[in-house]
């Protein structure tokens, strides 16, 4: 994180409850306009002549299709088609922005790298002079639609709406900018500072699947519905995993498939904890937690469930009920 920006936060009543996690202290948890420092995710800035065609030989989405102003989500595949790491991948001048979960970075860092060879490309983590900050209105709801990924630019700041359930926006800028628009957003339009938290609670209910250590290489991207959020191409040609991600498309299905959920859990599950379906009147493994996130609600969740032929569930984790949504 942006060590200018870090102060910021904290001389506005931050506090660093993990290395990728931010709270405020005072916050009201029913305040409708939010502002969220996005501490969670951090950015690989791919630049150089060859960028493009060399990310379009790692990636799942076409990066002819990520223009100055439409960004997309994406993934990267191992060669057996499991997804490494999902990424929102944004376009700046002449440079691509990857933005992913931190502790995945590294690791993508260096596998990227490998591939490199001879390509006039450079991959740098950008995280600590790029800041990513969202703002929400929790009381305006949206529905799924074309606008998800459209991406504008005011100097030097890049906003991409990602509206889907409530309407909502994720920003990169520098530290100083950063700073004046929370000010601006604070005492002009009374947007309220909330935790990292609530922004990876509202991916969450948009279905956006975030990876972790514990995840990756388990699914490929049709598990995560990343092919209905325009993450995946099936024209754009080859790319690692490619093979298996065509073949589950054109010749059948994928077996899994991942659903918003809610549960009155009273501890958030981890990631991968095992799902069960009593639909049947047997008690049947049915999937895992992808992520889970605690909420006024009780906790919100992605999970990835094998696909019923019914389309009926009655899922439990630990003997408690959890409805999908």
């Amino acid at each position: 994180m942006n060590p200018n920006w870090k102060s910021f936060l904290l001389d506005k009543h931050g506090v660093l409850t993990g290395e990728t996690r931010i709270d405020f202290l005072g916050s009201k948890p029913d305040v409708k306009k939010c502002l969220c420092p996005v501490t969670q995710l951090g950015v690989l800035t791919v630049a150089g002549k060859d960028a493009a065609s060399f990310l379009q030989g790692q990636i799942t989405c076409n990066v002819h299709d990520i223009t100055d102003n439409k960004s997309s989500l994406g993934a990267i595949c191992n060669p057996k088609g499991r997804v490494i790491t999902t990424f929102l991948l944004v376009k700046r001048d002449d440079a691509y922005l990857l933005l992913l979960p931190v502790e995945l970075l590294a690791a993508i860092k260096k596998r990227l790298q490998m591939y490199v060879l001879r390509s006039a490309v450079t991959i740098t983590d950008s995280s600590d002079e790029l800041c990513l900050l969202g703002r929400s209105q929790l009381d305006v709801k949206t529905q799924a639609n074309d606008q998800f990924g459209n991406t504008t630019r005011q100097q030097n700041r890049l906003t991409i709406d990602l509206s889907r359930q409530v309407n909502r926006q994720l920003l990169i800028t520098d530290a100083e900018d950063a700073q004046q628009f929370w000010n601006e957003q604070s005492s002009e339009h009374d947007y309220q500072p909330a935790g990292s938290e609530v922004w990876r609670s509202l991916d969450i209910i948009d279905g956006i699947p975030w990876l972790t250590t514990e995840t990756s290489e388990e699914y490929i991207p049709q598990m995560l519905n990343l092919d209905t959020l325009g993450g995946v191409s099936f024209t754009k040609g080859c790319y690692t995993g490619q093979e298996i991600v065509a073949r589950t498309h054109y010749l059948g299905k994928a077996k899994r498939q991942m659903f918003v959920a809610e549960g009155d859990l009273t501890e958030t599950p981890a990631a991968n904890t095992a799902i069960i379906d009593d639909s049947t009147g047997e008690s049947v493994p049915a999937g895992h937690v992808l992520q889970a996130q605690a909420s006024q609600r009780g906790c919100n969740m992605l999970v990835v469930l094998s696909v019923s032929e019914t389309g009926t569930y009655q899922l439990k984790i630990d003997g408690k009920d959890i409805r999908l949504l």
